[in-house]
């Protein structure tokens, strides 16, 4: 049995920078392996309180590491552009290499509505991420790149700072998307859904890549876990209801923009809300058990978020009681 890649995902939405720094230091001499910083410019909701730059947060993360890091998930389009976007990953990757992935996605109007302008309906939002995928490729190859498409326009350039090309990880929950992310991307980030949709999507992927040529049992099949553990069952859930009440909100969640608008919503969720879209236990094998359902249908990097503010007590327990018993 292999072992499995399992890391800490770092939410800049919910800890301040320095100590979220702290936790992925500690989490990795417990045990962790590597880490996926989330990127918000806003809170879910205002009781999580946070929003730092995630690009200041992976530089002292990777100052304080040894492991993988990266962004989960970065929006190339409404408030960054892809070129910014590309030159950020570049000097990441040169700073320290061998270590640093991208994780692109379509975005969220909680984040990037900030910069005005239209809000568009989701094949819109998913045009402009391929559209601007194109353009960090040709700024990763290291050559005079410029492009003048439907939704971006770049002038003729290059990255100058450029002594490897980012691996690039497409975010996606639909089939569609997944398809196309194996033809054009380096690997999947997929959230946590019930298992026969992960593994369609995993499915899906595979096609999309050997369609190209490209072995996908070769590239990246990753996922971020939400969940919550306490020392009692109580507790979890009482984190769960108010650290991350989005997970209990049934319905999507791309168009809303206010923080203040979630907590309103949040005062509806009720812990059976949470069934089905975040575990809540204080049992550690049984998130052991739900974390290996997904490696058992083809996830090989898992990324964990606990959603309480009990990030020790929770990183010394998993990392005794649930990773070292993990295996794909």
């Amino acid at each position: 049995m292999a072992a499995v890649q399992v890391g800490y995902a770092a939410m800049t939405e919910q800890f301040h920078p320095r100590e979220l720094v702290e936790l992925c230091q500690l989490a990795e001499q417990a045990g962790f392996d590597g880490v996926m910083a989330s990127d918000h410019f806003q809170p879910w909701v205002p009781a999580q309180g946070q929003a730092a730059h995630v690009w200041n947060v992976l530089t002292a993360v990777a100052e304080r590491t040894s492991g993988d890091l990266g962004p989960g998930v970065i929006c190339p389009s409404f408030k960054s552009h892809p070129a910014m976007v590309a030159q950020a990953s570049a000097t990441l990757a040169a700073m320290h290499p061998g270590r640093h992935w991208l994780g692109l996605g379509s975005g969220e109007a909680l984040n990037e509505h900030i910069v005005g302008g239209y809000w568009p309906e989701a094949p819109e939002r998913i045009a402009r991420m391929w559209e601007a995928i194109g353009i960090i490729k040709k700024l990763f190859s290291g050559k005079d790149a410029k492009h003048r498409g439907e939704h971006f326009t770049l002038e003729k350039t290059r990255l100058w700072t450029l002594d490897e090309r980012p691996p690039i990880y497409v975010a996606t929950s639909g089939p569609i998307t997944a398809k196309r992310t194996g033809r054009e991307g380096d690997g999947i980030i997929t959230p946590g859904a019930p298992i026969e949709k992960v593994a369609g999507l995993l499915a899906k992927f595979a096609d999309g890549a050997r369609e190209v040529g490209k072995d996908p049992s070769a590239m990246p099949r990753i996922l971020q876990l939400h969940l919550s553990w306490a020392p009692t069952h109580e507790e979890a859930v009482a984190n769960a209801l108010r650290e991350w009440p989005n997970a209990g909100m049934k319905f999507p969640k791309d168009d809303i923009r206010s923080p203040f608008d979630f907590e309103q919503i949040a005062k509806l969720v009720r812990p059976e809300d949470f069934e089905g879209r975040l575990l809540i236990s204080s049992d550690p094998d049984t998130h052991r058990a739900a974390i290996q359902r997904y490696l058992d249908a083809g996830i090989d990097r898992v990324y964990l978020h606990n959603v309480g503010r009990n990030q020790r007590q929770w990183i010394d327990v998993f990392a005794r009681e649930v990773i070292p018993k993990l295996h794909r």
